[in-house]
């Protein structure tokens, strides 16, 4: 297409218009260029197919929006392509909060997994689908009960708010958990259907990620760690979904603080029941966990051992002990006769001792005779006294050794002068040891 020159003068000025007063110049104006101007851009491409196919703006807007509307569908339906319910199709707007928001946008098969750029490319496939203007324009008469659901359903799945309310009670999204005969139909039955149950039931969880049942090669900790963290489960669940509507007339404040205490006390209640309904799933689930009778076996196996080995160790030590207590009485019956027979020997080397000083005694008081008491002639019966009491005192006053040496020393004289200087001799010896005193001993000094 050739290009068109135009030739354009500038405006003229209004009448009352001074340059002094109105314009404040910052530059020089530059000098008028041509430039070459092409019909180029959308508008010029809308004006262009209008002209070719003889179209009217409404026309060709609407036949536009039309192409555009199935180029949208086209995009979309390979992500969300779920076919929809023609009973849903029928559902009464105010009646929303019975209604499967996921289902009435086409997400069932995501539910809480849906991504929020999902739920925006379900919401526009559903708008150009069942729009009134729409239908109206392709000649089809239905109410907007429908679009009113789309709309519903996706102010709520938009806010987070609301859509984790919805999800709390989103019934579709659970997980039945299999029953006994499903489970022993075949092995590995238990990891296969149990996991879908705690994997839906994680979606509550306040702690991310959810550690995940596992298989029968799990080990001990990871299985101790998935029930652990299952009967300590923080979940965010709530059921204000459920309230009952609380009436807006502010004059009746006592109805709307009953309906506030009623919903409340229900939200309460159902916290309680899903608690205990999860308590009852844990321990139905761990009481069927093969790998927990695997792991108390193993445990009870370890336990007995350590009893075995204790008992043994406890048996050893018995034994030792009672070793050790005969040993201990046998030492001590040994020693008590040994101490018997030492202190039979000591008594009979004592009574020995005690006769052989009474003899050694005998002899030296029989030496005191032999010697005529120490007096030449016959002696009186004072000077007998006397000799005696001397030769007494000089065997107090010795101990059983010296009195043996006197006693042998003494044994074999006869006569009173050998006598007489064995005892001189011998009084001597104590005199200067201090035992006797000097002059003490009359007849002997």
């Amino acid at each position: 297409m050739a290009a068109i020159h135009i030739k354009a003068t500038l405006p003229s000025l209004p009448d009352g218009w001074a340059a002094e007063k109105e314009f404040k110049p910052i530059g020089s104006i530059s000098q008028p260029t041509n430039r070459a101007i092409e019909p180029v851009g959308p508008h010029f491409l809308a004006h262009a197919r209008r002209k070719r196919h003889k179209r009217t703006f409404s026309e060709d807007e609407r036949i536009q929006a039309s192409q555009v509307s199935k180029k949208v569908e086209d995009d979309d339906s390979g992500e969300i392509s779920e076919s929809e319910d023609p009973m849903m199709l029928q559902r009464e707007a105010k009646d929303w909060k019975q209604q499967d928001h996921y289902a009435v946008l086409g997400l069932s098969k995501y539910r809480w997994k849906a991504t929020e750029e999902q739920i925006k490319k379900a919401h526009r496939k559903k708008v150009l689908r069942h729009h009134p203007d729409k239908k109206a324009a392709s000649g089809k008469d239905e109410n907007d009960n429908f679009f009113k659901c789309i709309q519903r359903a996706t102010d709520i799945l938009q806010d987070p708010v609301k859509r984790r309310q919805f999800d709390s009670v989103d019934e579709a999204a659970d997980r039945e958990p299999p029953s006994k005969k499903q489970i022993q139909q075949k092995e590995g039955n238990f990891y296969k259907l149990m996991g879908p149950v705690f994997e839906a039931e994680g979606r509550f969880s306040k702690k991310q990620p959810v550690p995940t049942l596992g298989k029968a090669d799990a080990t001990r900790e990871h299985v101790e760690e998935f029930y652990n963290f299952w009967y300590n489960f923080d979940s965010w669940r709530t059921f204000e979904y459920l309230d009952e509507d609380v009436p807006d007339d502010n004059e009746n404040r006592d109805q709307k603080r009953h309906v506030e205490r009623k919903n409340n006390n229900a939200r309460k209640k159902r916290k309680v029941e899903d608690t205990q309904r999860l308590r009852q799933l844990l321990d139905g689930t761990m009481a069927q966990d093969e790998r927990i009778k695997k792991f108390r076996q193993e445990g009870n196996k370890q336990k007995n051992a350590k009893k075995i080995e204790k008992e043994n160790a406890e048996k050893a030590a018995k034994e030792q002990a009672q070793k050790e207590k005969a040993e201990a009485a046998e030492a001590a019956k040994a020693k008590e006769v040994e101490d018997k027979a030492a202190k039979e020997e000591g008594k009979k080397a004592k009574d020995a001792a005690k006769n052989a000083a009474k003899k050694n005694k005998r002899v030296i008081r029989g030496a005191a005779k032999d010697g005529k008491y120490f007096v030449d002639g016959e002696a009186s019966a004072a000077q007998v006294d006397a000799a005696l009491k001397d030769v007494d005192e000089v065997i107090v006053r010795l101990d059983n050794e010296e009195i043996a040496a006197l006693s042998a020393k003494l044994t074999g004289k006869s006569g009173k002068a050998d006598i007489m200087g064995v005892f001189t001799e011998e009084v001597k010896r104590m005199v200067g040891e201090g035992k006797v005193k000097e002059g003490e001993m009359k007849t002997l000094g």
